[in-house]
């Protein structure tokens, strides 16, 4: 699975946390709180290391990582750091039904992944004829302040439930930024790899319980999976990347609310 979650963001430049937080949950048993935590340095390292081919080739925009980023950094690192230590562990009671604090992060975590998939589904055609056949967009359109309301709307939710954003901020690259998909895909590791490994430190600062074996041991094996996806993706078209990874998504959100809802484990594929 550690192999997968690094394929994943080497292909698309997001994913990995898609299925890092449920397989640090429901394969290894790691309370949600905790595995949003280690989400967040196991996707960030391994988005750095990808970020690195992309630097080579030339397909990372350092203007549009900048307006997404520093935005995002702030809202990851106090959202880590003093918002999620102050949520109670109970939010409320209703009859025989206890919603804790791991059961709301999963569910909005998955929320989050069902609304950026239909975004990538039903955003794939415009998504083409704004990139083209992988030419620079038309930056003289793009809008800052959009950029940098989404960096800090996506920074916030990286830091409630551990998700380096890169469902999220593929899209807007795209759609907003006019950024070619793959061109959008190595700025968004430069992206995740930076907000998601400050919310890891803002985790630090807040005392997170973390058993760096595990951490260690599961990151070096995603970084393996990066480099190779960086070196598949290479070979794979833009234009089927985006509405596969929206159904990847999908049936990964629709899977983690069926957990929690029902109490019945999903399927990893």
């Amino acid at each position: 699975m550690a192999i997968v979650v690094g394929l994943l963001l080497g292909l698309i430049g997001g994913g990995g946390s898609i299925l890092t937080v449920p397989v640090l949950v429901y394969l290894l048993r790691i309370p949600a709180v905790q595995a949003t935590a280690y989400s967040l340095f196991v996707v960030g390292l391994a988005a750095l290391v990808g970020a690195i081919g992309y630097v080579r080739s030339g397909e990372i925009d350092a203007r549009i990582a900048a307006f997404f980023a520093l935005p995002s950094l702030v809202a990851v690192f106090v959202t880590r750091r003093f918002v999620i230590p102050a949520v109670p562990d109970v939010l409320f009671r209703a009859g025989t039904l206890i919603v804790t604090k791991d059961m709301a992060i999963l569910v909005l975590f998955a929320v989050t992944m069902l609304l950026a998939a239909v975004s990538m589904i039903r955003g794939c055609k415009r998504c083409i004829t704004r990139s083209g056949d992988g030419e620079p967009g038309d930056h003289q359109r793009l809008s800052v302040t959009a950029v940098v309301l989404e960096g800090l709307v996506v920074g916030t939710l990286t830091g409630l439930v551990g998700a380096g954003g890169g469902f999220l901020i593929i899209p807007a690259l795209v759609l907003v930024a006019g950024l070619p998909m793959k061109q959008a895909v190595g700025t968004s590791l430069l992206i995740i790899a930076a907000k998601s490994l400050t919310g890891f430190v803002g985790d630090l600062g807040a005392s997170t319980t973390i058993d760096w074996r595990i951490l260690l041991m599961f990151s070096a094996i995603t970084v393996a999976g990066i480099i190779l996806g960086v070196l598949i993706s290479k070979q794979v078209a833009e234009k089927r990347l985006r509405p596969a990874f929206g159904w990847l998504v999908l049936v990964m959100g629709t899977a983690i609310i069926v957990q929690e809802i029902t109490g019945i484990a999903p399927a990893m594929p």
